[in-house]
């Protein structure tokens, strides 16, 4: 079962110490802080913020939208030293974008990074009181275009279609009390062909003593399977075969899907010789294969049409950290109340426990890398690195079925002419790849891909009718892919090769209210009622399911998300039409044609992309 509060749903142990709420706060405008030792001093601390909130936000407290590149944080976290044979673990779910810890003004560490986890052993720091001091520089400089930013503005006010930032801690601190020989990390990949899946398991260090590790994977009360190995090395490999999944139309219940959300539970012990447990956590995961073929995307090796909304996870009230774990999950059953079988977590790493809602309730998601905004070693370098955390962070939640390393050419805005940019993009879906070959990368959503395996191409036409025309057949296809340039830029550069990749409109829609005179507004078209929003957005979405030639949407978006104004839902939430209007809407049927002819007409309009 997923634990609705533990910040880490896929690594859960049953005892754990929640470190949000009040902490010191200071800002170090002059960064002054090291040099007077503000890491082993109170009085600095002269305010107070509710973390997991960034400052920047209403529910921090503090409210300060204006830029200060350094914040300090501050806690007396009351937690006892443990046994001779335990060790104590901070946990950051993230920090943007630089961090460094002290506890009790002993530096434990650092990290680089503001969408990422990690962790520090804090044992050694630990005093004999019981009362720990807990010290938190971030640093986070709103004009360094390097960093991995997404959407979050560079400029002090928000602009187009950027929008206030989050600095400092803004996802979930936690501690840990755990054996010194302790499991670190748990990864899981199913191989739905084979009926078995892989575990991948780390120890905090090789045994010094003898020890196995125990799984036991259970369906509801159905023991699936059990399975010890030694642990003769701190990275361990496990094959697991799944005996119920062999048996033909039986295995079926045990796949998971948007329409048949099935977790398999997992228990893991270290145990000794003995018998013994050392250590013990819980975890789970989806039996379920992702993949394209003949230009349609495979769910469990059958065509899916994707049906997904552009999800920025951004409140007014908290910005990027979500206000609560409850609006977590609320978020979650609201994109599958509106008929959407998915979404785009667009240019944010979203909170685990939102994707574990999205594994436990049946949404796929598309998960994207914040942009930098120049192309520089030093930007390369910084995005690169967090983006191969992120796919090691997420790689075991079912739901996610697609990487996206690159949006609309952030970051490498001359990739069509730039040959070292071209390998950036490249070289990062390969490297994606390398460290997960079991799902569709795209190497930059929207326009300008060089190696990809969907062809999403970024649309805003306003009217149905535009849609129907640009890609009515394989020759209309051919030339969206070649010359008709979303945004004056092509879709596919180079020579592209067909391996069966689907084209899908991965942003389209972004209707908004007509905006009043004045209005902080962005958008791209306007209607003036909400009679007018499902009567056009019907239109739009009529004229994509219509079309054989397309394997999936993403509509543009959601929530309103500050100035843009395009959202299915106000940014508190509130529906602008009935959500059983949109459901009608999106869930109707989609066009199919044979795969032969989807494939044959995929394969001629590449030829006449590459000019053939």
């Amino acid at each position: 079962m997923i634990d609705d509060a533990y910040p880490r749903p896929q690594l859960v142990r049953h005892q754990w110490q929640d470190l949000t709420g009040e902490w010191g706060f200071g800002y170090d405008d002059a960064d002054v802080g090291r040099a007077q030792r503000w890491f082993d001093r109170a009085e600095p601390f002269d305010r107070t913020i509710m973390v997991p909130f960034p400052p920047e936000s209403k529910l921090s407290g503090v409210h300060d939208p204006a830029p200060h590149p350094v914040v300090w944080y501050r806690r007396i976290v009351a937690l006892a030293r443990p046994a001779s044979d335990e060790r104590v673990l901070l946990h950051f779910g993230a920090v943007d974008y630089v961090a460094d810890v002290w506890v009790n003004g002993v530096y434990v560490g650092g990290h680089e990074g503001g969408h990422t986890p990690f962790t520090f052993d804090v044992t050694e720091a630990l005093t004999d009181t019981g009362d720990q001091v807990v010290v938190v520089r971030a640093e986070d400089h709103a004009d360094d275009v390097s960093q991995p930013r997404g959407k979050q503005d560079w400029l002090d006010e928000p602009h187009a279609i950027w929008y206030h930032r989050t600095t400092g801690i803004w996802q979930p601190v936690w501690a840990e009390v755990v054996p010194a020989v302790h499991l670190t990390e748990v990864q899981w990949t199913p191989d739905l062909p084979g009926s078995q899946v892989s575990l991948e398991a780390s120890l905090s260090r090789l045994p010094e003593h003898p020890c196995r590790l125990r799984v036991r994977l259970t369906f509801g009360d159905e023991l699936l399977a059990e399975q010890t190995v030694r642990a003769t090395r701190a990275e361990l490999n496990v094959q697991i075969a799944i005996p119920a999944a062999r048996h033909g139309q039986h295995a079926g219940r045990l796949l998971w899907s948007p329409e048949q959300p099935n977790l398999i539970d997992a228990e893991l012990e270290l145990v000794d010789d003995d018998g013994g447990v050392i250590d013990s956590v819980r975890s789970y995961f989806g039996l379920r294969s992702v993949g394209v073929q003949a230009g349609r995307f495979l769910l469990n090796g059958q065509s899916y049409f994707l049906r997904l909304a552009l999800e920025q996870g951004y409140w007014p009230q908290s910005h990027l950290a979500a206000p609560s774990a409850e609006a977590l999950r609320r978020e979650a059953e609201l994109v599958k109340e509106l008929g959407f079988n998915g979404v785009r977590v667009h240019q944010k790493v979203e909170d685990p426990r939102f994707l574990a809602w999205c594994d436990r309730l049946g949404l796929l998601v598309w998960d994207e890398m914040p942009s930098a905004y120049e192309f520089a070693p030093r930007a390369v370098s910084r995005l690169t690195r967090e983006w191969l955390d992120v796919v090691r962070r997420d790689r075991s939640h079912p739901c996610v079925v697609t990487w996206v390393p690159f949006n609309e050419s952030w970051g490498i805005w001359h990739i069509a002419e730039v040959a070292e940019q071209q390998h950036y993009a490249t070289a990062l879906y390969h490297l994606t790849k390398a460290l997960d070959g079991s799902r569709p990368v795209i190497s930059n959503d929207g326009w300008e891909h060089t190696e990809s395996d969907i062809w999403g191409v970024h649309d805003y036409a306003g009217r149905g009718d535009s849609i129907r025309e640009r890609y009515d057949g394989p020759e209309q296809v051919a030339r969206v892919l070649r010359d008709q340039r979303p945004a004056r830029r092509q879709v596919l550069l180079s020579d592209p090769v067909y391996r069966g990749q689907p084209v899908m409109l991965t942003e389209f829609g972004g209707l908004s209210y007509t905006p009043d005179v004045g209005e902080k507004w962005h958008g791209y078209s306007t209607v003036e009622s909400p009679e007018g929003l499902a009567d056009q957005l019907r239109e739009l979405v009529d004229a994509v399911l219509d079309n054989p030639e397309l394997a999936g949407f993403c509509y543009t978006q959601l929530t309103d998300t500050e100035q843009e104004r395009n959202g299915l839902l106000t940014e508190y939430r509130e529906p602008k039409i009935p959500a059983a209007t949109v459901r009608d809407i999106l869930t109707r049927p989609a066009a199919a044609i044979p795969a032969e002819e989807i494939d044959a007409s995929r394969r001629a309009a590449t030829r006449a992309a590459r000019g053939l």
